[in-house]
Order: structure tokens, then C-alpha cells, then sequence
């Protein structure tokens, strides 16, 4: 039996990644992402590539709100950047970012 098909983090939350949502799952992706788009800075895709392990296609995803990324693609992209991209609970509700 095939898996069904779970939404996107952006199918569930129009004005993806600018407008906070009120599910908690869907806020921590987009708060992931926009700290994400804060840790690249200026750096291209393909440079957080080399510096992460993480293919520049999902990290495009992740950014997107397309997928939902996996404790080893957050793990990589962390390490990789040097940077806490992981909201902390206390600040989900807020509606700012890391």
C-alpha cells in the first residue's frame, strides 16, 4: 500500500515563509527556514552544498517550505553553517524569528 502524501510546510501556511502559522509543526519549519535564509546569508546554494553535505536542490526545499527536512539534513546544515537553526519552544509563539 503506497504512504499517503503529506502536505507541504507552504501548503499549510499561505504567505509562506513571511506569515506565522498556528500550528505548531508548520510554525517550527517556517521559523527553521527563515533561520536557514539568516544563516546563508549572501553564500549561493551550491556553496552551503560543499559546506553542509546537503544537496543544494534541498536546501532549496527547506527555504521553499516544500519539504520537511529530516533530523539529518537539520543536523548537517547546523554543522555545516555553524549556526542554530532549530526554534527554541519558547519563542514559537512569538512570531519572530531566531
Amino acid at each position: 500500500m503506497a504512504r499517503p502524501v503529506r502536505s507541504s510546510p507552504a501548503d499549510l501556511a499561505p504567505g509562506w515563509p513571511d506569515t506565522p502559522s498556528t500550528e505548531p509543526d508548520v510554525e517550527t519549519a517556517r521559523r527553521l527556514a527563515l533561520n536557514l535564509r539568516a544563516a546563508l546569508g549572501d553564500r549561493s546554494l551550491r556553496t552551503a552544498k560543499e559546506a553542509t553535505g546537503v544537496d543544494h536542490t534541498t536546501i532549496a526545499d527547506v527555504l521553499n517550505g516544500a519539504t520537511w527536512p529530516d533530523l539529518r539534513t537539520i543536523a548537517r546544515l547546523e554543522a555545516g553553517l555553524r549556526a542554530d537553526l532549530w526554534p527554541t519552544a519558547t519563542n514559537l509563539g512569538s512570531g519572530t524569528h531566531d
